[in-house]
């Protein structure tokens, strides 16, 4: 054991959390400091390929994992991924929704419908809908996070309609409570 992981609490012990786009960067880290923390963890990647490394991964470092294929705009994949969580753990403790994508760097007056379509899509109405899906499994004391970015606060006008979704997002985690 690290010097730094003998430092990692058990807060998460029991627990089962659900991490989107979770094989590499943001999504990894968070699911493996859950892992580390207790929880069994459910990751997910839209290539199977990327669900399978990234899961080898984290068994390897003790935690109990969970690898499925969602990609989180096709419906059929994140209602799959709810299911089966709660088929094998009982129970969804924690949602972490991080999927998201950039497909354009066009000043927002440029930007084709398809890219509004597909930036509402995966970054904010699919973080809503995750949220619709799994609402049903969770109980008082379950957590939903919503992963937004600085860009969110500062959209930069290469990113800006990116910044916007970001910015839905922070709009959405406000509001989550009085929906729930």
């Amino acid at each position: 054991m690290a010097a730094s992981d003998a430092k990692i609490g058990r807060r998460f012990e029991g627990k089962v959390a659900i991490v989107t786009a979770s094989t590499q960067g943001i999504g990894l880290a968070i699911a493996e400091r859950l892992g580390l923390e207790g929880a069994a963890v459910v990751i997910s990647s839209r290539k199977q390929k990327n669900v399978d490394e990234a899961a080898e991964k984290l068994r390897a470092k003790g935690i109990e994992v969970l690898g499925l294929v969602c990609h989180v705009s096709n419906e059929q994949q994140r209602k799959s991924l709810i299911d089966k969580t709660v088929q094998k753990y009982g129970k969804i403790d924690v949602v972490v929704s991080n999927a998201a994508a950039n497909p354009s760097v066009d000043p927002i007056l440029e930007t084709q419908g398809s890219v509004l379509d597909k930036l509402w899509e995966i970054n904010v109405k699919a973080s809503i809908l995750l949220l619709q899906d799994a609402a049903p499994h969770l109980q008082k004391g379950s957590s939903i996070v919503f992963i937004s970015s600085i860009a969110g606060y500062q959209p930069q006008a290469s990113m800006a309609m990116y910044g916007v979704t970001k910015t839905a997002l922070l709009g959405l985690t406000k509001v989550g409570t009085m929906g729930c």
